[in-house]
């Protein structure tokens, strides 16, 4: 969940907006994020259905969000295990994610009608974001959709519109709780994930928009019944972002991203096309 690359998370909008956002995606690769794991070869492919809703609100005369995404999961996969080779498959509902984000400077909250003389500049701000363990997940198995804990990312994030080209960076760590039916009565505990990630986006006159976006993350050293289990992850992606507006209050989304390197797992490609929908 650290893999994060999503821009315009701390995007200037007028208060009072309501989005909302389905998507579909497809990922293919290897997204073993669990060292501890004794697998090999690990393929899988992913259908992933997502819905999600964003409020904006003013909160001490500040503009601040509120999202929540809740995805569906078909995988199919193949592996290596102990030597032997196996095939898979999950379907279900994986974790709800939560983000509650306030911009603390360069961002006050303005009416849909004063919104349109604003201009933006610098903007700073900060997010909690939390994964809810909503994803499917059996106990006996290794390879699940859900995490079975929670987890939780304080972030900051900074951006500066420029006349066409729009920059951010964001910087948080996730911590997470345990994991006390990790292969039915195991404990797994993963240490800290710090992460970065930048986006530079260029705006057309018609609203279009094209981005590249890179990410960083490093950390989550695990421990199993208290004894060492893997390596310190540490993997970078790298993706581009086209979306073009249908009409005032609709506009589809294509991004596409892949591992740039990588120490354990996550080396996998992704394509994604999202529709959203904006009413006040």
């Amino acid at each position: 969940m650290s893999q994060d690359l999503e821009p315009r998370a701390y995007a200037n909008v007028p208060k009072g907006a309501n989005i909302m956002v389905g998507s579909y995606g497809f990922l293919k690769g290897n997204v073993v994020t669990e060292p501890s794991l004794p697998i090999e070869d690990f393929i899988i492919s992913s259908n992933n259905f997502g819905v999600g809703y964003m409020r904006s609100f003013g909160l001490a005369n500040k503009l601040a969000r509120i999202q929540v995404a809740l995805p569906y999961v078909i995988m199919d996969g193949k592996a290596t295990v102990k030597g032997e080779k196996i095939t898979g498959n999950r379907t279900g509902f994986g974790d709800m994610r939560i983000r509650f984000g306030i911009n603390l400077f360069g961002s006050p909250a303005l009416a849909r009608k004063d919104f349109a003389q604003y201009q933006q500049k610098t903007l700073f701000g900060v997010s909690l974001v939390m994964s809810v363990p909503t994803g499917l997940y059996y106990a006996d198995k290794r390879i699940n959709i859900g995490a079975n804990r929670w987890g939780f990312k304080p972030e900051v994030g900074i951006s500066k519109r420029f006349k066409h080209v729009y920059a951010e960076f964001y910087s948080g760590v996730w911590f997470y709780t345990q994991n006390d039916e990790f292969l039915e009565n195991k404990l797994l505990k993963q240490d800290p994930v710090l992460s970065f990630q930048g986006h530079a986006s260029y705006y057309f006159k018609n609203q279009i928009w094209v981005g590249i976006n890179i990410n960083w993350f490093s950390g989550g050293k695990t421990v199993v019944d208290d004894l060492p289990a893997g390596s310190v992850i540490n993997s970078s992606r790298i993706g581009a972002t086209w979306s073009m507006p249908l009409s005032k209050s609709q506009s589809v989304k294509l991004q596409f991203n892949t591992g740039t390197f990588k120490d354990i797992g996550l080396n996998y490609d992704s394509i994604s096309l999202g529709y959203q929908y904006v009413f006040f």
